[in-house]
């Protein structure tokens, strides 16, 4: 990208070459926050902070420090990470020892010798992802012009938790989906057994099952595979 600073466009570029796999999100926002680290050469830490159910937290980040820091917004309910999130903009710090906006978090910056903060709203269209945040061991370290990338690259770093988020949905429910196809399965092979062996209905042979499973406290699908393996209902 010309005119971009090479570490900006390398992150960018593998950030690009994440794609969708297997991988864990907590392993994926991790490498997310490496990234973002190297490509704003500023930042000597960054994380990135997801909310889930109202609930923030760091769920990918360069080193213990972050969530340290972090979990001082996260107390308090205020921090530049978290109104990036909710409002959409960024929050930027030049001296942490000095900020009176949110002091309960630059206080506990400072006392990790984190001087200056930059904190990156992540949305996909009208829907916000998460925040991203840098942090330096230097005052007034963050510019105009990293505040300018940075924003570039958490708009990129969005898509690519939420593919993920979305892909790791789908397997689930596809996993899910598999299961119940496979107890289906079972639960008519047993039913089948229990009508031929007992001569009942199909209603009656599935009430069979139902009370068993009852009865034992076991799981139907587990009732329904040990007849399918043994022809025959216990009646313990």
């Amino acid at each position: 990208m010309p005119g971009y600073p090479d570490e900006f466009t390398e992150g960018l570029a593998a950030l690009g070459r994440l794609g969708v796999d297997v991988e864990a999100l907590d392993e994926r926002l991790g490498r997310i926050a490496t990234l973002a680290c190297a490509a704003i050469s500023p930042s000597d830490h960054a994380g990135v902070t997801l909310v889930r159910n109202g609930r923030a937290v760091t769920r990918g980040h360069t080193d213990d420090i972050v969530p340290a820091i972090d979990d001082a917004q996260y107390e308090t309910g205020k921090g530049p990470c978290l109104d990036a999130y909710r409002h959409g903009g960024v929050n930027r710090i030049e001296f942490t020892s000095e900020d009176t906006r949110w002091p309960e978090f630059s206080r506990a910056a400072a006392a990790a010798g984190v001087r200056s903060t930059l904190s990156l709203p992540m949305r996909v269209g009208d829907e916000q992802v998460g925040a991203l945040n840098l942090y330096s061991s230097t005052p007034d370290r963050f510019s105009e012009t990293h505040q300018r990338l940075g924003l570039m690259f958490a708009e990129q770093a969005a898509v690519a938790i939420a593919n993920t988020e979305m892909f790791l949905r789908v397997r689930v429910m596809s996993s899910q989906l598999e299961e119940a196809l496979k107890s289906r399965d079972v639960i008519g092979q047993a039913k089948g057994i229990l009508m031929a062996t007992r001569k009942i209905t199909d209603d009656a042979a599935f009430e069979c099952l139902r009370a068993a499973s009852q009865h034992r406290n076991v799981k139907l699908r587990d009732i329904a595979d040990e007849v399918a393996r043994t022809g025959a209902l216990s009646d313990e």
